[in-house]
This record gives C-alpha cells, sequence and structure tokens, in this order.
C-alpha cells in the first residue's frame, strides 16, 4: 500500500497498477518524465509572468506551460507561482487555447500536492477553478480539461488549509462533474485515471458529508444507458482507489466513513454497475485483509455479499459455456475473477466455485472462442486471431491465471458435495472439449499456421497448470477415507481420463502432476471396474485412424501417426493402463488395448512405438485373472501378431529395445516349451537370416566389426544368444540348433566375433543345469566354423542337403 505523502500522485499510482499488470508502457505525465533544465523552467516562469504583464498569450506561452508540466518529478510551485496563474486564468479578455487549460490546472495541481498552501490562496484558487470549469462547454478535445479538472478539484476538497465552505462547494461540482462528465472521459484510461483519483482525494476530505454521496456516484458510473460499459483496467483502478480510500479511514478509524461505505454496499440495487460493485466491494475487503482488523466485521460481511449477489445472478443467467455464442470477453466475469484474486481471503459462497470455473475456463483460458473463430474464419483472418491471443497473452486476466486458480481450489475446498461435483463437471469437460478442438484446429494450422499454434500453446499450457493444480484439490477433498469407494472411483477416473485429453500440454514433470497420478493410480488399480471405465474411454481404433469420424475438414487429409495431440493422449493410456493390467480381465485388454497397443507399434517416432511394446510386456507379464486359461490363449495369439508386426518394421521403425524387452518377456512368462516360444525363435532367427543375406559376404572388414548395414542384424543375434540363458531347457535345444545353423552360414571373418561373444557368455554363466549343454554345444559350432563346412558361401541357398545333415548331426 502506498503511503500518502506529500507528493504523492494518487493518479499515477492508479496507473502503476494496471501499467505493471499489463505491461504497458504509459504515455502520461509521471516521476519518470523527462525533466527540463533549471534555466528552461526558470525561464518559463518568467514568459508567463510577460503573459500576465502584457495580458497576452501566445506560442511561446504555451510552450511554457509545456516545459513546466513535462518537469512534473522535479518541479515545485509555490504560493506566489500559484497565483500567477489563477491570475492569467482570472483574465476576463483574454483568449487562452482551449490545450492551455490542461496544462495550468496540472500546475495548480502540481502545486496542491507539493507545497505548503495558504488558506487565502486554497479559496481563490476553488473561486477561479469553479468559474473556469462551469463556462467550459464539453467537446471531443475538453476531456482531457475536465478529468484534470476533476483531478484538481478533488485534491483542492483534502486540503486542510481550505475552509469548509470551500471544500463543500468543490465537492458539490466534484459531484457534478462525475455524474455528467465521467462517460466522456472513461473512454482513456488516462483520462479515467484523473477522474477516479479526483474522486479518491474527495473521499479522503475532512468534509465527510459527502462521502455517501460521491461512493454512490462510482457504483453507478458503468452500464448506465448511453454510459461507458467499462473496462478491466479502469476496474483495477476503482479497486485500489477504494483499497487506498478504506485503508486512510480503517488507519484514521474514521467511524462515519467506514459506517457509509457499509451502508452504500447494503443497498446495492440492480441498477448499479455490477463491475464497479464487484471492484468496490474488493477493495474494501483488500483493504480489510491488509489492515488485520477484526473490528470491522459488518463492513466485510456487507462487501462479501456484494460479491456473492453479483456471482449468484450471473450464474443464474449463464447457462454452460456458451462457446460458440460468446464471441467477446465477458467483461464482468473477468471482473469477477480479478477482484476475488486481489481482495484476498473471502468467504464461502455457493455461486463463488462455479462462477470461477466459467471464469477460469472461458475468460482466463478462452480455448474455445479461439479455436470456434479460427475453424469458421477463412485463413486470410487467421492473422487478427492471433493479434488476438497475443493481446489476451499479455492481458491482466491471463497474467493473474495462477491466483485466480488458487482462488478457485480454495472455494472449491469450502463447498458442500452438490458445487464441488458442478465444477468437477465444467473442468473436466473443458478438457474433453480442448482436446477435441485442438486437434481439429492443429489438422487445419499445420503447415501454414504454425506460429497462431505456437501462441494457442501458450494458453493451453497455463490452462494445464489449472487443471492439474485443481486435481490435486480435488483429491484432497474427494479420495479421502471419508469418502465412499464408488465416488473415490468414479473421481479417480474422471481425472485420469481429463490429464489424458491434455497430456498434449504437459511441458514439464510437475510435482502436483505426479502427487495426483499416484493417488488416483493407488484407487484405480486395486479396482477392476475402475480399470475397465478408464480403459473404456480410450479411442477406438476408427477414431484414431480416421480423425475421431470428423467430417468438418474433409480438405484436410488425416494421418494419424502425425496427430501429435492424439499421440500425446495415447501415450498416457500406455503409461498408466500398465500399472492397472493385472485387474483388467484378458476380453476387455483384447477388444479395447489391443488394437491401439499395434497401431502405434508401427509408429514412425520410435520413443512413441516404445510405449506400445512396453504395454506388451506388460500383458504378458500379468498373470492375475479369473479364467487363466483365456489369458494365456490370448497371450499365445498376441505373440504371432507382436512378432509379424514388430520385425516387419525393423529396423526402420520398430525400435529394437522394445522389440527385445518384448521378447524376454513372452520367453520369460509363457508356460514351458509353448508353441509360441518355438515361433518366435523361428522369426527371430529368420529375420536375422535376412539381414545378413543383404550384406555382401565380400565385405570381410565389415563382417569382423558387424557395424553399419550389419548393426541391425548384429542386435538381433545379440539378442539369439542372450535368450540362450532366458528360454526353459525344453526351448533350450531348438534354440541352440537354430543359432547354430544361422551363425555357420555366414562368411567365416563373421564368426569369430560371435564364437568369442558365445564363449564370454557361457563362461560367466553359474547355470548349472543348462551350461554343460551350451559348453558340449559351443564346442561341436566352433568345430563346424573351423571346418568350413559350408566353405566360403554363407548363402542358405547354395548349401547342400548333405551339409546341413552333418550340422544336425554334429549338433
Amino acid at each position: 500500500m502506498a503511503k500518502q505523502l506529500q507528493s504523492f500522485f494518487l493518479e499515477e499510482w492508479l496507473r502503476s497498477i494496471t501499467l505493471i499488470s499489463s505491461n504497458k508502457s504509459s504515455s502520461v505525465h509521471s516521476s519518470s518524465s523527462s525533466s527540463s533544465s533549471a534555466q528552461a523552467i526558470i525561464q518559463a516562469w518568467a514568459d508567463l509572468r510577460d503573459s500576465l504583464k502584457h495580458q497576452s498569450f501566445h506560442t511561446h506561452h504555451l510552450q511554457a506551460l509545456k516545459i513546466l508540466v513535462s518537469s512534473q518529478a522535479s518541479l515545485y510551485v509555490s504560493d506566489p507561482q500559484a497565483k500567477l496563474l489563477l491570475s492569467i486564468l482570472s483574465l476576463q479578455n483574454l483568449c487562452l487555447p482551449q490545450e492551455s487549460y490542461p496544462l495550468f490546472l496540472r500546475l495548480l495541481y502540481i502545486w496542491v500536492r507539493k507545497s505548503r498552501q495558504s488558506s487565502l490562496v486554497v479559496d481563490s484558487a476553488i473561486e477561479v477553478l469553479l468559474h473556469l470549469i462551469s463556462k467550459q462547454s464539453h467537446s471531443d478535445e475538453s476531456s482531457l480539461f475536465f478529468s484534470e479538472g476533476i483531478l484538481l478539484l478533488g485534491a483542492l476538497s483534502s486540503q486542510l488549509s481550505a475552509s469548509e465552505n470551500s471544500k463543500r462547494a468543490c465537492l458539490e461540482f466534484l459531484c457534478k462533474l462525475l455524474e455528467e462528465k465521467y462517460r466522456f472521459i472513461s473512454s482513456s484510461d488516462e483520462l479515467a485515471s484523473n477522474a477516479l483519483a479526483g474522486a479518491g482525494y474527495a473521499l479522503s476530505s475532512s468534509a465527510s458529508i459527502y462521502f455517501g454521496r460521491i461512493l454512490d456516484i462510482l457504483v453507478n458510473i458503468w452500464d448506465q444507458e448511453g454510459g461507458p460499459s467499462g473496462s478491466i483496467s479502469q476496474g483495477l483502478m476503482l479497486l485500489h482507489l477504494i483499497e487506498w480510500v478504506q485503508s486512510t479511514s480503517l488507519n484514521l478509524r474514521s467511524l462515519d466513513k467506514i459506517e457509509s461505505t457499509r451502508e452504500v454496499l447494503d443497498i446495492v440495487r440492480p441498477a448499479h454497475s455490477s463491475v464497479a460493485v464487484i471492484m468496490i466491494a474488493a477493495g474494501v475487503l483488500r483493504a480489510l485483509n491488509r489492515s488485520g482488523s477484526s473490528d470491522f466485521l459488518q463492513l466485510n460481511n456487507s462487501a462479501e455479499k456484494c460479491i456473492e449477489l453479483v456471482a449468484r445472478d450471473l450464474v443464474s443467467r449463464t447457462k454452460g459455456f456458451n462457446y460458440g455464442n460468446e464471441p467477446r470477453p465477458n467483461l464482468l466475469l473477468q471482473s469477477l475473477a480479478l477482484a476475488l484474486a486481489r481482495s484476498g481471503s473471502v468467504s464461502y459462497q455457493a455461486s463463488l466455485p462455479v462462477s470461477l470455473a466459467l471464469a477460469l475456463l472461458t475468460e482466463v483460458f478462452p480455448l474455445q472462442r479461439i479455436y470456434n473463430k479460427i475453424l469458421k474464419s477463412p485463413e486470410e483472418n487467421w492473422i487478427g486471431v492471433l493479434e488476438e491471443i497475443k493481446q489476451h497473452l499479455s492481458s491482466v486476466i491471463f497474467k493473474e491465471a495462477g491466483a485466480i486458480t488458487g482462488v478457485f481450489c480454495n472455494q472449491y475446498a469450502s463447498a458442500n458435495e452438490d458445487a464441488q461435483s458442478r465444477v468437477e463437471n465444467l473442468v473436466w469437460e473443458y478438457c474433453q472439449e480442448v482436446y477435441l478442438w485442438h486437434r481439429q484446429t492443429t489438422l487445419l494450422l499445420l503447415g501454414r499456421g504454425d506460429h497462431v499454434i505456437r501462441e494457442i500453446e501458450k494458453i493451453a499450457e497455463s490452462a494445464f497448470l489449472m487443471v492439474v493444480v485443481f486435481a490435486l484439490g480435488v483429491t484432497k477433498q474427494k479420495l479421502d477415507s471419508r469418502i465412499n469407494q464408488e465416488s473415490k472411483l468414479r473421481t479417480s477416473v474422471k481425472i485420469l481420463v481429463s490429464f489424458s485429453c491434455m497430456e498434449y500440454f504437459r511441458q514439464m514433470r510437475l510435482p502436483e502432476y505426479m502427487d495426483t497420478i499416484r493417488a488416483v493410480i493407488v484407487s484405480v488399480q486395486e479396482n477392476e471396474e475402475a480399470c475397465i471405465s478408464f480403459v473404456e474411454s480410450i479411442p477406438s481404433y476408427d477414431d484414431l485412424t480416421n480423425n475421431g469420424g470428423s467430417s468438418n475438414f474433409t480438405r484436410v487429409e488425416y494421418l494419424w501417426s502425425a496427430d501429435e495431440v492424439q499421440t500425446a493422449r495415447i501415450i498416457f493410456y500406455m503409461r498408466v493402463i500398465p500399472t492397472c493390467v493385472e485387474r483388467l480381465p484378458a476380453s476387455v485388454f483384447k477388444k479395447l488395448v489391443v488394437p491401439t497397443m499395434f497401431l502405434y507399434m508401427g509408429h514412425p517416432n520410435s520413443k512413441v512405438a516404445r510405449y506400445s511394446h512396453s504395454m506388451f510386456v506388460a500383458f504378458i507379464s500379468s498373470g492375475k485373472d479369473p479364467t487363466p486359461d483365456e489369458r494365456i490363449l490370448l497371450k499365445e495369439q498376441l505373440v504371432f501378431y507382436y512378432l509379424e508386426r514388430s520385425l516387419e518394421g525393423y529396423p526402420d521403425i520398430t525400435p529394437f529395445e522394445g522389440m527385445a524387452s518384448g521378447v524376454a518377456a513372452l520367453v520369460r512368462h509363457l508356460p514351458a516349451g509353448n508353441p509360441s516360444i518355438f515361433y518366435c525363435i523361428h522369426c527371430l532367427v529368420e529375420k536375422a537370416r535376412i539381414l545378413c543375406s543383404m550384406v555382401s559376404s565380400r565385405d570381410t572388414d565389415l563382417w569382423k566389426k558387424w557395424e553399419g548395414d550389419l548393426e541391425p542384424s548384429k542386435k538381433v543375434l545379440d539378442l539369439l544368444i542372450r535368450l540362450l540363458s532366458l528360454v526353459d531347457i525344453q526351448v533350450l535345444p531348438s534354440l541352440m540348433k537354430s543359432l547354430a545353423e544361422l551363425i555357420v552360414q555366414l562368411p567365416s571373418s563373421g564368426q569369430s566375433m560371435l564364437l568369442n561373444q558365445l564363449y564370454q557368455q557361457v563362461a560367466e554363466s553359474d547355470d548349472v543345469i543348462r551350461k554343460p549343454a551350451l559348453v558340449s554345444w559351443l564346442q561341436s559350432l566352433s568345430y563346424l566354423c573351423s571346418q568350413d563346412l559350408v566353405g566360403q558361401t554363407a548363402s542358405a541357398k547354395t548349401m547342400g542337403t548333405t551339409s546341413l545333415n552333418r550340422i544336425d548331426a554334429r549338433l
């Protein structure tokens, strides 16, 4: 809170509030204005004295006024200089240019705020000012004059040196100007700040008889017939103006002013401006909360009641989001959200959580409004939408998103179960809407409006943070031990589904995100119905490959693997489902998960494909099923298609690490001697043989090092060698035979490294059961390789039947 020092300029402080919030620059007179030299200031005063002496006013006199005003930060205006200005203004036969009047009034305002004035000069100034303003007719050029006039009247009324009669005359005229002229002045934030500051000075005047009247005028300044509708920046000025006035009243224990404030708040009527009511009430609450005093409970209750009345009326008039029917921002919703964010602690009221939810989802993060404009606009209009997005990103309402979310979560925590469920549904619905609309928008803009996508996603990423913070708050309320199990599970599933929709916008590893995920997964993974419910929310195969069946953008060619928004959501499912796959019936897994798993196994991004392999590993490794035979049967069925899908994409698409983990899982977890394992070994050997056959046997150096073109085949051979220690004893002989047949067909230059690798693995093995068999097998294999039974030909096609029989016999 700024202190009211003698050199304190209230209008500058009000402007600084909005400038800091929106990161804008100011063009008004301020302490940062460039000051003229002392010599220029002296000369300017001399020019003005010359104007009075000769009773004339020329261009250089106007320039003198501008020089003095530009030096406001360092300028000191004394009583004699004030008398000089008043004398010039009082000349009857002098015709002053219109633009000089605001400059005269500004200099007199500097005099009032910076110097000690005599009572006579102050009263004289009030008399001259009232006469000057009364004869001034309104025009566009005179708005600055009237705003400076209100500012000066307010400042004069707050001076102790002014007589009571002068103060009353001053305040009476100020009220008249506010009522008649504010609609014209409010067209500019700069002019409005002057008028509001003037009202603030007047409210701090010792003539408290006008306090209630001025406050009532402020309550009515917007939304009147033919008048201004207000703005966020002016609303914030009003909020902090009332904070400043009320803080002064509280500090001075001005009980009559405090009571007048309460009376005005208690008689709020529909005719009053809802935005002004909210901002005034919020200013009062902010002052009370910052004072730390608990002596003014009635005033606090009156202010909270005002906000609640407006919020309740707003909620009753709002039917859902009306995404397509609200092309412009809702000023009242924005004002309510900002007011609550800046008020400090506010008691729970039933309408506040819903109001804040609507404000967050439609005004703070207005993604649906943006999507709607893009999807319904021709391409040439996208630049306009882009500018609108950038303006929103720099707006006060967006910058206050964190504070508004905090208030929202606090109100939610205090709400009853029905109110909590209502706002939860609003947020969960919003997440699904954002997912659907962002997919469509991204597909439409891709390659043509990438810069627009980037700006939209800045808003969406912040929306994701809001959803995470809110969801964490929900877990604290709805996953409590006092809540019934059914409600817990339902909430947990909804949070997971919502997170899946917003996963694309997650840019960092948030502690709140991880805490929420852990809390809900603990509930879901222990309950079969919850697991099924979550899995049922995964998009179907047809939706994944046909853009959700949308016909809105048939002109856009759809490729499922290029849909990054959808891919991020599927990755989320593939990360979560393995944690609860034990509770998932095999029939459900087969129907809902398998098609998607195999589809994304062919995704060109290896990181994405790896998640599908991890899903396969999780299911193959699972074992708790009420019908184990059904689960084993499905595992066997999946193995055949898994190997086909994996090997056909290797090495171009299929990530080897993912495939290797899948193979290791199936040989570990399928029953011993299962035909699927034999089939797996056969497929791997054939793939290795095909890959090796694609490299010339004459490239001796390449075969010795197994690099370059031979690297993919070497990885498959490494996997087969690793399986020697993993497969069960029933499968081991078949594996040894197939692997030996493959190795002896390789060029002799390529056999050495493999034999060395086998020697090392067998030597390090501590498996007393299979090691003797492996040693004997390896000795035979080494002998066959040394005999070079197949000569110099590495191709299996040219190997004679006699040679193969000899290998079989030897092995």
